[in-house]
């Protein structure tokens, strides 16, 4: 079942295990590279900065110039989008940062997916998927492995956050009233609101008020990063 593929990764028990999964998913969506990176930015402290993945030694070295980061336009692009998005060297020739791509594509990089997901706390999760053959331009192709990417991601980062960043896993355990776990299990089995709300004799509208809030008490910016947040506190 896919959606088992997704949670494997979330429930991660350690980081080389999390680090094969990823790698083995983006094996899957026929990417050779997969890089995810967890970035805590908290004000007035030097950003710490943990990333997993299987990039080259020889890329890590070659990809570690400060001017250079500054000048990607894949990094660029993550530090303002929510949104999953493609990459090639039409992109880097676009943003006169032809030399950039040259250089990494001797590596591999010659195309990829990239997405990053602004967390609260100040942490920001990026996550990247790369190869050396070029991407269908097939629609429904591309918007498939768009999406799959962005759902990855929510899943990858609750591991990363966990596992890279162990103190996350301290915080206090939010007190969620029984409607709210009710709420959240069938969020979790994939129920909409309008469904969760008619399962639960309640207005659709009742259902997304109390996701809301859940959300809020569990530090989350979405109900799928809510229902990972509950699933690794033990909440449901």
């Amino acid at each position: 079942m896919r959606l088992q593929r997704f949670l494997d990764v979330s429930q991660s028990c350690d980081v080389e295990t999390f680090t094969r999964r990823l790698i083995g998913f983006a094996h899957e969506l026929d990417f050779g590279f997969a890089t995810a990176v967890l970035v805590d930015a908290a004000p007035g402290a030097e950003p710490i900065v943990a990333s997993v993945g299987n990039p080259p030694d020889a890329y890590k070295e070659a990809s570690e110039n400060t001017f250079d980061a500054k000048r990607d336009p894949v990094i660029r692009r993550l530090k303002t989008l929510n949104l999953p998005f493609v990459y090639d060297q039409d992109l880097y020739v676009s943003e006169g940062a032809a030399d950039l791509w040259e250089r990494q594509a001797a590596f591999g990089y010659r195309t990829g997916l990239a997405v990053a997901l602004h967390l609260p706390k100040h942490r920001h999760f990026l996550l990247g998927v790369d190869r050396e053959v070029a991407l269908s331009r097939d629609d429904e192709n591309l918007t498939r492995l768009l999406a799959d990417l962005q759902f990855l991601a929510v899943h990858a980062q609750d591991a990363a956050q966990r596992l890279l960043l162990p103190e996350a896993a301290n915080d206090e355990t939010p007190n969620l009233t029984p409607r709210e776990l009710d709420i959240l299990r069938l969020t979790r089995d994939g129920k909409s609101a309008w469904a969760a709300g008619q399962i639960l004799a309640i207005s659709e509208h009742t259902v997304n008020f109390h996701l809301r809030n859940i959300q809020r008490k569990l530090n989350t910016t979405s109900k799928h990063q809510a229902v990972l947040a509950a699933m690794r506190l033990g909440l449901i």
